[in-house]
């Protein structure tokens, strides 16, 4: 009978351990759980480029309308790649970030091809 006792003991020595383990690294625990969280819920930022060997063809002329009242910027037209050829994407107006200043979508030479920088605000 003592035999039985020791084997049953001996099987729940393990998880036992375990658990011991849990609760004595309880700090370290949710240390771990938290870092692990923060890099999934960081913000991510793409840094996917697209570059072609077809230069984008010169603007066509552009017609800017009024500003529709004081704090719009106009944010010009510019050539989209859509997978085969360039389209064009008119320009439109844009609600002012005091303190920044508009750089528009646009194409730069790049180790002989062309690639695509998206418009962004960026301080003044």
């Amino acid at each position: 009978m003592k035999s039985m006792v020791s084997a049953a003991q001996q099987r729940h020595a393990v998880p036992t351990a375990a658990f011991k383990w849990l609760r004595t690294g309880s700090a370290v625990l949710p240390a771990l759980v938290a870092t692990l969280l923060l890099g999934l819920t960081s913000p991510a930022f793409s840094a996917v480029g697209i570059d072609i060997q077809i230069a984008p063809p010169p603007p066509p002329a552009n017609i800017v309308v009024p500003a529709p009242r004081a704090g719009f910027v106009w944010a010009p037209g510019y050539w989209r790649w859509n997978g085969r050829r360039h389209v064009w994407m008119g320009g439109h107006w844009m609600h002012a970030h005091p303190g920044f200043h508009w750089v528009p979508e646009h194409w730069v030479p790049h180790h002989g091809r062309y690639r695509f920088v998206r418009g962004h605000w960026a301080r003044n």
